[in-house]
């Protein structure tokens, strides 16, 4: 059971940033048990916050609404063009050793597992563009993980599960892209912890951070 808590970070009359919990759904799914999610819980406090992008109901972290349809405009515009710079943190199975060059660069395209939806999967042929900034932040001997910043340059749906997958290094407990060892965890463990965009309506920089709480 998620806590019923909204976690606001930030608000003002254009813009909601929130934290979200993992296991809670950002918009409604089909069926009356899918009908609670950030945005519905956001809405009943600020009826006019409309969502411009979207996590995964298994990654937590930080999320944006717009107050009202101009700022929504805005910032859904920023979010398609790339000029919102958004950063997680994960943690994976294995040793991933540092690139030469403190970042490394997964680009690989991404289309839908039409048989398995909603499975992604790398497509040479017919998939998308999609290009992951990666770098090491620790390993962890012991429990043989690596904790990793990530930064999707591209947004394309589940990429950062895989793109690691892709690797070889599966996110710690993703029941969909992980394997049986990967996915022995409470939780899947990734958290979108930095988001810096501009304001949609003083066009002011602004930088939120929620800290990975694993």
């Amino acid at each position: 059971m998620v806590s019923a808590e909204l976690r606001v970070l930030y608000v003002d009359a254009a813009v909601l940033a929130l934290d979200k919990p993992a296991g809670l759904l950002s918009v409604p799914g089909r069926g009356a048990d899918k009908q609670d999610c950030l945005s519905a819980r956001a809405q009943r406090q600020y009826p006019d916050a409309l969502i411009t992008h979207r996590l995964d109901q298994a990654t937590s972290g930080l999320m944006i609404m717009a107050r009202g349809a101009e700022p929504n405009r805005q910032l859904s515009a920023a979010f398609a063009d790339r000029s919102v710079d958004k950063r997680y943190i994960a943690v994976v199975k294995g040793i991933l050793a540092a690139p030469d060059n403190e970042w490394g660069v997964i680009d690989l395209p991404i289309s839908l597992d039409w048989p398995n939806r909603p499975r992604r999967i790398i497509d040479p042929q017919n998939g998308k563009p999609s290009t992951t900034r990666w770098r090491v932040l620790a390993h962890d001997e012991a429990n043989q993980t690596t904790r990793l910043e990530l930064e999707p340059l591209t947004g394309r749906s589940h990429q950062l599960r895989v793109h690691l997958q892709a690797l070889g290094h599966p996110i710690v407990g993703d029941t969909i892209y992980g394997s049986q060892a990967a996915s022995a965890a409470a939780r899947m463990l990734l958290h979108a912890q930095s988001l810096k965009l501009r304001h949609p309506v003083s066009c002011e920089a602004m930088h939120f951070v929620s800290d990975a709480p694993f």
